[in-house]
């Protein structure tokens, strides 16, 4: 489907399951996604995307600035190859022991590094974020994906890219608010967002920085 916002349009996939409420989600590569009960009528997901029209101007623009900026480099799997690790670069033999592994070698047990160092940080950083909004997911996974940092299902099962903990501290505790606040809010409405900003203010500030430094937080 396609919208019209000003001199912009906007395509988005609609994806219609057993649900109650319309929700929209915006991926890190510039995919949006509305999420809708069976039988939702056009007219009501047009409406939905109307009330957050300045929301996905403000995000879809910082999107593609930062892919016109990126020029993603390719890595070096050998002890002073660079990667990042909470906001900061680290040569590779400072974040695991190199030896006389291969490449793919290397690349897997890196990998097995960042999974296992973002589930230990999420698990300490999530429960006085849960405490605050008085939520507590069913489970709290990490997972691969090239799409999206994070996401919650109406389970209450939320997920988050292992890729995080290559982001500073503050932004990987903007995706855990975020997530968080959908146990209360599965939609991108304004009580969403007030709830969220309720917690963190700044919020935008980690938006912009997901949009122009999460094409450089790979392997």
């Amino acid at each position: 489907m396609k919208i019209q916002f000003d001199e912009r349009t906007i395509e988005f996939n609609v994806q219609y399951s057993k649900r109650t409420k319309i929700s929209i989600q915006l991926e890190t590569i510039g995919l949006i996604t509305v999420k809708a009960p069976n039988g939702t009528p056009e007219e009501d997901i047009l409406r939905v995307m109307e009330r957050n029209k300045q929301w996905l101007l403000d995000n879809t623009s910082k999107l593609d600035e930062a892919k016109a900026n990126a020029v993603p480099q390719a890595k070096e799997y050998e002890e002073q190859g660079q990667f990042l690790y909470l906001g900061k670069k680290y040569f590779l033999h400072e974040l695991i022991e190199v030896g006389d592994a291969s490449e793919e070698e290397l690349r897997q047990k890196l990998k097995k590094f960042y999974f296992t160092s973002c589930k230990k940080i999420v698990l300490e950083r999530i429960e006085g974020y849960q405490k605050q909004l008085r939520v507590k997911p069913k489970s709290i996974d990490i997972e691969e994906s090239t799409t999206k940092w994070g996401s919650c299902h109406s389970s209450k099962k939320i997920t988050f890219n292992y890729r995080l903990a290559m982001a500073p501290i503050e932004v990987i505790d903007y995706v855990i608010v975020h997530e968080l606040c959908h146990l209360l809010h599965m939609n991108h409405d304004r009580s969403f967002w007030r709830k969220l900003g309720s917690i963190m203010p700044d919020y935008k500030d980690k938006e912009e920085y997901l949009a122009r430094h999460g094409q450089h937080m790979t392997l």
